[in-house]
């Protein structure tokens, strides 16, 4: 083995150094390419790859950059609005609107979540599918359905406002693309038809349409505002709340309004024009002390919760907007402004001519025939004859400022909308105006504005505005002094006479254990046909009690009543009745004692709406008289007043909700006068307090509060 490899390495070194030889000579032959070779020899590889490496990474570096550079600032601005169209939407957000309470916190108006269906048209790949899903579930013709899909332009329709919350859900999970739901606000009103008019009603954008929804909206509503939200891969949205953001929410409003008092009015007003077969009937209770106005009916009733289903004729609020000849009703204010400018007095002898009596052409006719008459018995007997010469003693200036001064031709400042009524300027007026006027015809008001100007007499001649609102700013406007306060007892003692005396014209008036005081009215109506005054009247009765210190005053008018058609008969039996159980629900005493003044209730919305009771009853009376008091007023056997516009009746016990949704579950709360406080975002209940099956607490066993807790399923 060692011989073998010695031979071949002489072998191999034998043609080794053979070699050299050959090169060298092909080294003098070829001198350039030996001076590259060697410069290549020289190089140092190793560190030549680690530059080119380092050249490399700084070239692709500065290649990123520059892209980097190019697509944020050159593309930026188109590259994030492509982004912010995939992944972020803005929607247009209205925040729940502001709740409507009465003096005693009662929710007459409030707003809960609802659902609407949208389509972006552009979106949706098979508007076929798409039409016959939702058709069925949105209560639509599938084949309408699909042709409003397929042929519009619009990237966004709406399919259907504000559905109950089982459609919702069904539409949420058949997933269909381009179909999508928002979050809006329907407004319920709990009592139904109560103070309907005086409420009115919201469209379906949420803006107040009538009543103290629309003359409040600025306060009540909340402005639409720009909400973003977030879209995850598949397009479905979700809302990103900011940190200390809250969702907007509109003012609550308490009224001056009682729900029980509210009740007591549309009671008495409804039962009198179903009997008279009258055309339309309201009643005004108004506080004399604050000028709170406590209750404010008309029948027939308006349920705001279904305004589609009625006219204007029916929810038009008629007290405020409709202005009409008052008829004798007017007789106190001409009265008043005599005895203030002693054109008469108390025992000023006036002759009433037997009961008819023609002046230039015009003849005027009494009721009953009466000769010569003190001053003081013109109203009681309600001479127009009479008070027609009183008016034309007092001139056609004088006349017309006392009845600017009590505010006949112009607005109130209650937040309704009202009729300013008609009072012609005193040079259009001529002497037939005078007398007519005195009785009153040949003017318009409302009974609004008639209610201000007795609200003003019973003021001791001052002017008092009238309050709807609890909480609204002072009046600007001059308390001025209209008659002095001798003049206004005067006049409040001939309002007494017409009641309390036997031969008064509102005898029916009275109420037992109480003086009362007031003053009818039979206006004839103008016929637009004949251009002449017709058969139709207006039925009316004005009065206040206690006749000697004034605490609540009550207004009646009943339209074209049939049957019947004097006030003293239609609508004074209405006015005894509201009067006698105000009396009673304010804690009146027996006779010959002054009345305890009406609970005062703090009027912050906030602290309202921590109170709920079920139900109401009556406040303030005492055990040892109180069957007394019932029993005068007609009543059997309780003294508990059913709510009117309960949806049904409520059960002995707490209904179960859980699991409904938010609607249904105040609607069954509502059955037993109910508005729980609602917590949460949900669509649906999860928790309850009082737990169902439970009895009803007991009113007098202390606060409860009512409470639905809700959560998205």
């Amino acid at each position: 083995m060692s011989f073998f490899f010695t031979r071949k390495r002489k072998k191999t070194e034998y043609k080794t150094s053979a070699v050299p030889a050959k090169i060298h000579v092909q080294e003098k032959s070829e001198g350039n390419t030996s001076k590259t070779t060697g410069f290549f020899a020289r190089l140092d590889w190793e560190r030549m790859r680690i530059q080119f490496v380092v050249f490399l990474f700084c070239l692709i570096w500065c290649g990123l950059w520059a892209r980097a550079w190019y697509l944020q600032i050159v593309e930026g601005p188109h590259l994030s609005m492509r982004a912010q169209r995939q992944h972020m939407a803005t929607e247009l957000v209205t925040g729940r609107r502001g709740m409507i309470l009465d003096r005693n916190g009662q929710v007459l108006a409030s707003s809960i979540e609802a659902r609407s269906v949208y389509a972006r048209p552009h979106d949706i790949r098979d508007p076929l599918q798409v039409a016959n899903t939702l058709g069925p579930i949105l209560g639509m013709e599938p084949q309408k359905l699909y042709n409003q899909l397929s042929t519009t332009k619009r990237r966004f329709i709406w399919l259907k406002r504000k559905i109950d919350d089982f459609s919702a859900s069904r539409i949420q999970e058949s997933g269909l693309a381009g179909i999508g739901l928002t979050k809006e606000y329907d407004r319920v009103y709990p009592f139904k038809h109560m103070a309907g008019q005086v409420l009115g009603f919201v469209g379906l954008d949420d803006k107040g349409l009538e009543g103290i929804e629309s003359s409040m909206d600025e306060r009540l509503g909340c402005p639409p505002t720009r909400q973003v939200v977030q879209r995850d891969a598949t397009g479905r949205r979700f809302y990103m709340h900011r940190e200390g953001q809250s969702e907007p929410q509109g003012e609550d409003l308490t009224l001056t309004l009682d729900v029980q008092l509210q009740f007591i009015a549309e009671e008495a007003i409804a039962r009198t024009v179903r009997q008279y077969d009258a055309r339309w009937g309201g009643a005004i209770v108004v506080d004399v002390e604050s000028g709170d106005i406590l209750a404010w009916a008309q029948y027939p009733f308006f349920n705001p919760n279904s305004y589609k289903d009625y006219t204007s004729l029916i929810y038009r609020n008629r007290l405020a907007a409709d202005a009409l000849e008052p008829g004798s009703t007017f007789k106190p204010f001409v009265m008043a402004a005599a005895l203030q400018e002693k054109k008469v007095g108390a025992n000023t002898l006036i002759d009433c001519e037997r009961g008819r009596w023609s002046n230039k052409n015009f003849t005027i006719r009494d009721t009953s025939r009466q000769g010569v008459l003190p001053a003081s018995k013109v109203l009681r007997y309600s001479s127009n004859i009479g008070m027609a010469k009183i008016g034309l003693s007092l001139g056609v200036p004088r006349f017309h400022k006392y009845l600017q001064d009590l505010g006949f031709g112009s607005r109130t400042v209650v937040p309704v909308s009202e009729s300013r009524g008609i009072l012609r300027a005193p040079k259009d007026w001529s002497t037939i105006d005078i007398m007519a006027t005195s009785f009153g015809q040949s003017i318009s008001v409302t009974g609004l504005q008639m209610t201000q100007a007795y609200l003003t007499l019973l003021n001791g001649g001052i002017y008092k505005p009238l309050r709807l609102v609890r909480e609204a700013p002072p009046v600007d406007e001059p308390h001025t002094r209209v008659f002095s306060e001798k003049t206004t007892r005067i006049v409040m003692d001939m309002m007494r006479d017409v009641v309390e005396e036997k031969d008064g014209t509102g005898r029916r008036a009275r109420v037992d254990g109480v003086e009362v005081a007031g003053k009818t009215g039979t206006a004839q109506k103008a016929d637009r046909k004949s251009r002449t005054y017709g058969s139709k009247r207006l039925a009316s009765f004005v009065g206040f009690l206690p006749a000697r210190n004034p605490r609540f005053l009550i207004l009646v008018m009943v339209d074209e009543p049939t049957n019947n058609q004097f006030g003293g008969v239609v609508a004074a039996p209405v006015f005894s009745e509201i009067a006698g159980k105000t009396m009673a629900y304010a804690g009146a005493t027996r006779l010959g004692s002054e009345p305890a003044p009406m609970q005062k209730i703090p009027a912050q919305a906030e602290a309202a709406n921590k109170h709920h009771g079920r139900g109401l009853k009556l406040a303030g009376l005492s055990a040892d008289y109180l069957d007394e008091i019932v029993l005068s007023l007609g009543k059997k056997a309780t003294v508990k007043m059913d709510l009117a516009g309960q949806l049904s009746k409520a059960g002995s016990r707490v209904p179960d909700v859980m699991g409904k949704s938010v609607r249904n579950a105040v609607e069954m709360f509502a059955r037993a006068g109910i508005v729980p406080e609602v917590k949460g975002n949900g669509s649906r209940v999860v928790r309850q307090s009082p737990p169902a099956g439970s009895t009803w607490p007991d009113e007098g066993a202390g606060k409860t509060d009512y409470i639905l807790w809700l959560s998205e399923r």
